[in-house]
C-alpha cells in the first residue's frame, strides 16, 4: 500500500488490510467464534425475558431463532467486504461516508459497544458478589448507595471484574486465547446442569413446558400476542445489530468466501436457538419451584445454594469475559483507533471503550425486561440499522464489492468527497433514525402520548431504518453521484 506510512492520520498497521498469510480463519474458527458469544447470559436473557412479557416456551424460543436467522443475513453480506479487501468496518466505512466522514457510523456502533462492555462486566461482577455473599454468609449485602442505586459490596465487585479487562486489554486478547477455548465448553456444560436441576427440582418436563401463553384466551393478556411478538423480534435482530456492522472486523482473517459465510450459518441460529431453549425450560421451571418466572440466571443460581452454585457462577465469570472482550472490546477499539489512527492504537481504544462502559451505569438497563428488551435493544437497532442500510447498498449496488485499498487512506482519494465526508449517506442516516425517535423517546419514558404511527413504525424500528436509509442513500448516489463511484481493486 502506497499509503502506509506512520504519518498518514487516516493509517494504522490495525487497520490495514490483512495480508494473504493472515488471512487463516476456516469456518470451524467462524462457528466456534459465533458459539463462544452467542453462549451468554444477555442472550440467555432474550428468551427468559420474553416468557416474563407473556409468551409460552414455545413462542420464546421460534421468536428467538427467527431474529437470528434473519440477522444472518446481513452478517453475511457484510462480511463479505471483509473476507474480499481484508479491512475492518470502520475503514469500510469510509466507502459511504468518507474518509472522514466514517467516525460517525464508527462512534455510533463503538458506544452501542460500549453499553454492550457494560452489561457484561456488570453480569460479572453479579456472578462475583454472589459467590462471595456464599461463602461469607452474605456479609457484602447492604443498602443501595445514593444516586448509584446498587450496594457498596455489588459496586466492589462490579469494579473488580472490570479491572480484570483492563488487565487483559493491556496483555492483548491472545492472551485470553486459551479462556476462550474453554469457556463456551464449560457454559454449555452448565446448561445442561441447569435444566437438570430444573427437571428434577420441577419435577419433570410436563410441568415446565405446560405455563400456558399469557396471551391465550383467559389470560392476563389475551389477544396481545402480535402487540408483543412484532417488537421482540425487532429487538432479537438489534441483539446482533452491532456485530452484522463490524464482522469484518472478524471476516477480515476469513481464508474465503465460504469459510465465513458457512461458518456464520453453523455458529449464529442453532446455538442461540438451543440456548433460547435451556433459558424456557429453566424460567418456566422456576414459575413451578419459586412461584415467579426469574429471567435472570445469576439471581437463579444465588437463590439455589451449594457449592454447585459457585461451580456454575466461575464458569459464567469465565465465559462472560471471553464474550466481552471478543464482542465488546474488539470492534470499539478499532473504532476509536479510526478518530485519529496515529495516535490513537488498538490498545487505547480498549481503554476508552472500559471506561465508557463503566460510566454507563449498565444495571439500570438491566432492572427491567421492559428496559432491556423494549428500550435498549430496539433502540439501538433504530439508530444501527439504517448504517447497515447504507453500507450495503454503497458495497453492493453502488461499488459491486469493488474498493480501492489505497484510496480507503488517501485524505484526498475517491472516498474523500472532497470534504472527508458523503453528505449523502449522513442525509440518509438522519432521514432513516427520524421517523424511530418518538417511539424510542415514548418506550423510554421521555414523552408520552406517542401517536399511533410512531409506535407502530418503533415496533419494527431496525428494518424501517435499514429500509428507508438504504433507498435514501441509492437515490441520493444516483441523483448526485460523486466523481467516482466504480473503483478497481488495488
Amino acid at each position: 500500500m502506497s499509503n502506509r506510512n506512520t504519518s498518514n492520520p487516516l493509517w494504522n498497521a490495525d487497520l490495514e488490510p490483512t495480508t494473504t498469510a493472515q488471512r487463516t480463519w476456516t469456518a470451524t474458527h467462524y462457528a466456534a467464534l459465533w458459539v463462544s458469544m452467542a453462549v451468554s447470559v444477555p442472550a440467555y436473557m432474550l428468551a427468559s425475558g420474553l416468557m416474563s412479557e407473556g409468551m409460552n416456551w414455545w413462542q420464546a424460543v421460534l421468536t428467538v431463532f427467527l431474529g437470528n436467522l434473519i440477522v444472518l443475513v446481513p452478517m453475511v453480506l457484510v462480511g463479505h467486504a471483509g473476507a474480499k479487501h481484508g479491512i475492518p468496518y470502520p475503514v469500510l466505512a469510509r466507502s459511504a461516508f468518507g474518509v472522514r466522514g466514517a467516525q460517525l457510523p464508527a462512534i455510533l456502533r463503538a458506544i452501542v459497544a460500549c453499553g454492550w462492555f457494560g452489561i457484561q462486566t456488570w453480569l460479572g461482577g453479579q456472578a462475583i458478589y454472589t459467590i462471595l455473599n456464599v461463602i461469607t454468609g452474605n456479609a457484602l449485602q447492604g443498602s443501595a448507595l445514593p444516586l448509584l442505586g446498587i450496594s457498596g459490596g455489588q459496586l466492589f465487585c462490579f469494579l473488580l471484574f472490570w479491572a480484570l479487562h483492563i488487565y487483559f486489554i493491556t496483555k492483548g486478547t491472545d492472551s485470553i486465547r486459551w479462556m476462550e477455548t474453554a469457556a463456551a465448553p464449560l457454559l454449555l456444560l452448565s446448561g445442561i446442569a441447569l435444566v437438570w436441576w430444573a427437571y428434577a427440582k420441577a419435577g419433570g418436563f410436563g410441568p415446565m413446558l405446560s405455563a400456558p401463553s399469557q396471551f391465550a384466551d383467559g389470560g392476563k393478556r389475551a389477544g396481545q400476542f402480535w402487540l408483543v411478538f412484532w417488537p421482540s423480534l425487532t429487538a432479537m435482530v438489534g441483539y446482533w445489530a452491532t456485530l452484522a456492522l463490524n464482522i469484518p472486523d472478524f471476516t477480515r482473517f476469513a481464508r474465503s468466501q465460504r469459510d465465513q459465510a458457512l461458518g456464520q450459518a453453523i455458529g449464529l441460529p442453532v446455538p442461540m436457538g438451543l440456548l433460547a431453549l435451556v433459558a424456557v425450560l429453566v424460567t418456566s421451571a422456576t414459575v413451578v419451584i419459586y412461584g415467579e418466572a426469574i429471567w435472570d440466571p445469576v439471581v437463579l443460581t444465588g437463590k439455589m445454594g451449594g457449592i454447585s452454585v459457585v461451580l456454575a457462577l466461575i464458569a459464567l465469570i469465565i465465559a462472560t469475559i471471553t464474550t466481552n472482550l471478543a464482542a465488546n472490546v474488539v470492534s470499539p477499539a478499532y473504532d476509536f483507533s479510526n478518530l485519529a489512527p496515529s495516535k490513537i492504537s488498538f490498545k487505547m481504544g480498549g481503554y476508552i471503550t472500559a471506561a465508557i462502559g463503566l460510566a454507563m451505569f449498565p444495571w439500570k438497563i438491566l432492572e427491567t425486561t421492559k428496559g432491556y428488551i423494549f428500550t435498549w435493544l430496539i433502540g439501538y437497532g433504530a439508530l444501527l440499522g439504517p448504517v447497515a442500510g447504507i453500507m450495503l447498498v454503497d458495497y453492493f449496488v453502488i461499488r459491486k464489492t469493488e474498493l480501492d485499498h489505497d484510496a480507503l487512506f488517501d485524505a484526498k482519494g475517491i472516498y474523500s468527497y472532497r470534504s472527508g465526508w458523503n453528505w449523502r449517506a449522513v442525509v440518509a442516516l438522519v432521514v432513516g433514525v427520524l421517523p424511530n425517535l418518538p417511539g424510542f423517546l415514548g418506550a423510554a419514558g421521555f414523552i408520552t402520548g406517542i401517536a399511533p404511527l410512531f409506535e407502530t413504525l418503533y415496533t419494527y424500528a431496525w428494518f424501517v431504518g435499514l429500509g428507508i436509509s438504504a433507498v435514501v442513500y441509492f437515490v441520493l448516489m444516483r441523483m448526485s453521484p460523486p466523481v467516482v463511484t466504480m473503483t478497481p481493486v488495488r
